[in-house]
């Protein structure tokens, strides 16, 4: 019996214009008029939170891909870094000139060029490049805009004395092995081919999830999970059900229980449907 469903929000909860179908939102009150538990399960921080995810009334809210979870009245799960992996992030920034933002509970900062991306106009302009854009072009974007000017220095920003649950760094997946090498004490995980998540070694959405379950008494086997990235296919693989949508990507799908339709196509309303959570 599911008894909570997470959703994550970009190409899932939400459309190409950053916004809640009708038939999700009625998804999502139906389901939790029943008793069921609904909320977010993201790569994204609290800030700014409740315009992301088109001020859907939600329960639960997993953010920072599961280093930060918490409720409407309080918080489940706080994992930042600890001080010597931050430090190690920082000084790899600084040395090799990287693009990097720093997520701490109540702001993003880092990168100019970066912050700029998180900016609504910026993001519109973004949906006139092609859904899947040409890697050989993409990568050569990545590369040229990854290097900051050499007199900026990441270690004077102010954010760095609070604690930091997520780093987003501007990096191509083929850079992979590197940051694993230079990154010690990291777990790197990405929901695009442009930008990779750092957190701390050991977390996951799945994690943050897993303290969910255990905050509500739930186990794994009563919770449903929507995704369509790669951050999204170990919660995915693991909870009792696993909903990849249309629009996901193949290696999501072949993990997932299930296959929906597309985040335009009503997908989520579909599937809560076909399991029989909404009639």
């Amino acid at each position: 019996m599911i008894k909570a469903i997470f959703f994550d929000i970009d190409g899932t909860l939400v459309n190409k214009n950053a916004k809640a179908l009708e038939s999700t939102k009625q998804a999502i009150a139906l389901a939790q008029e029943q008793g069921i538990i609904c909320g977010v399960a993201t790569g994204r921080g609290p800030v700014h939170l409740s315009q992301q995810i088109d001020e859907l009334n939600l329960d639960v809210f997993v953010t920072y891909n599961g280093q930060l979870v918490y409720t409407k009245d309080e918080t489940i799960r706080a994992d930042h870094f600890p001080e010597e992996t931050l430090k190690r992030i920082v000084t790899f920034s600084d040395d090799y000139h990287r693009q990097i933002m720093f997520g701490s509970r109540k702001s993003l900062e880092g990168s100019s060029l970066m912050r700029f991306g998180q900016k609504k106009w910026a993001k519109k302009l973004s949906r006139f490049l092609p859904k899947r854009f040409p890697v050989t072009i993409a990568k050569n974007l990545v590369s040229r805009f990854s290097i900051h000017r050499k007199d900026q220095r990441y270690f004077d920003l102010a954010i760095l004395k609070e604690p930091i649950y997520q780093c987003v760094l501007l990096s191509a997946k083929s850079e992979e092995s590197f940051l694993k090498e230079q990154l010690e004490g990291c777990h790197l995980t990405r929901s695009n081919p442009y930008t990779v998540d750092i957190i701390p070694a050991g977390g996951s959405k799945l994690v943050g999830i897993k303290r969910c379950a255990e905050h509500f008494n739930l186990s794994l086997d009563e919770v449903m999970a929507f995704g369509d990235s790669w951050n999204d296919l170990e919660m995915l693989s693991h909870v009792g059900y696993g909903v990849a949508m249309g629009n996901a990507e193949e290696e999501i799908k072949k993990a997932a229980k299930y296959v929906t339709k597309s985040n335009e196509e009503d997908g989520i309303y579909q599937a809560l449907s076909h399991y029989d959570v909404i009639r």
